[in-house]
């Protein structure tokens, strides 16, 4: 039977702890460190030792990592489609796919760029703008999370503590379609005839499964930059729907402050009618109280009129 009092048990720390972290993690860098310590507390104060010191060691993440890990867990569909992105970026470059890199290259600009710019919409939106040099780090994240697998899984967990930077290594579209079109150096041996007719071969296999991958990266791609068009029309849809709201708000609060004027003005006409009324009957009764006295007094004489008039006997 449980104790008279006590408090309701909570759920061990080391069941949500991740998710805390993750919580953590989309706070605001002005705000990480008080509530950093508040979760450490509270785990320390149920007696979860581990688990407090793991939230105590988490990093306040500089003010880009933290709109990075903000768009991650604000648009989950878009965040993914941009990792599939990646992967087959990374795989065309590998497999020196000239067409692949060509297209998604272009792709991946456009991207990062609308990415880059949502991510500072929601920062600006949760109170934080964005600096044009934060704005860089983001883009700079993006785009190692493109170019480089370790990268893409640490944003993918959502929890950056500074801004990434892409490989210096990764080779720019143009060196990539350079050196797959390279021809042979003049003088070389041609190779055997099996030898290239299975060389063409695997070049051809290669090609088709690359052309599969490309065609299913593009239609990621194309469903991205569709879903990020609606996002931005309906954010221009809801920006004029908050101006409006707020014009109606502003006449509201005219008109308020004028009725609340009408409405002092009329208490203060009632009060002075108030005191007025009490004045005229406090006069009433007083010239009540003379007309009973003279009432009085013209009865008196009266009768003395009348006694008076009475014949002497």
């Amino acid at each position: 039977m449980a104790r008279k009092g006590a408090r309701p048990a909570r759920p061990a720390a080391g069941q949500d702890v991740e998710r805390l972290l993750d919580e953590l993690y989309a706070t605001p860098p002005s705000d990480f460190v008080a509530r950093r310590e508040q979760l450490a507390a509270e785990a320390r104060r149920d007696g979860h030792g581990d688990e407090a010191r793991r939230i105590h060691a988490a990093r306040r993440p500089t003010l880009a990592a933290w709109a990075a890990n903000l768009l991650l867990r604000s648009q989950p569909r878009e965040s993914e489609r941009f990792l599939e992105l990646g992967r087959a970026l990374r795989e065309a470059y590998r497999s020196l796919d000239a067409d692949g890199i060509r297209e998604l290259s272009e792709q991946r600009r456009s991207i990062v760029s609308a990415l880059s710019r949502q991510a500072a919409e929601l920062a600006q939106q949760a109170g934080h703008g964005l600096s044009g040099a934060a704005r860089q780090d983001v883009e700079s994240t993006l785009r190692a999370v493109l170019t480089d697998e370790e990268a893409a899984e640490r944003w993918a967990a959502g929890r950056l503590e500074s801004a990434l930077t892409p490989p210096a290594g990764f080779p720019s579209q143009d060196a990539a379609a350079a050196g797959l079109a390279r021809k042979p150096a003049a003088g070389a041996a041609p190779a055997a005839p099996d030898t290239r007719s299975r060389a063409e071969d695997e070049l051809a296999e290669r090609r088709r499964l690359r052309q599969g991958q490309l065609g299913r990266a593009r239609r990621s791609a194309e469903a991205a930059e569709r879903r990020l068009r609606e996002m931005s029309a309906g954010r221009a849809d809801a920006d004029a729907s908050l101006r409006q709201a707020r014009e109606r708000h502003d006449r509201a609060r005219a008109h308020e402050s004028a009725a609340e004027e009408r409405l002092r003005r009329a208490r203060q006409e009632l009060r002075r009618a108030e005191q007025e009324r009490q004045e005229a009957e406090e006069r009433l009764r007083t010239a009540a109280r003379a007309v009973d006295r003279a009432e009085r007094a013209a009865r008196d004489a009266a009768q003395e009129v009348a006694r008076l008039a009475e014949p002497i006997t």
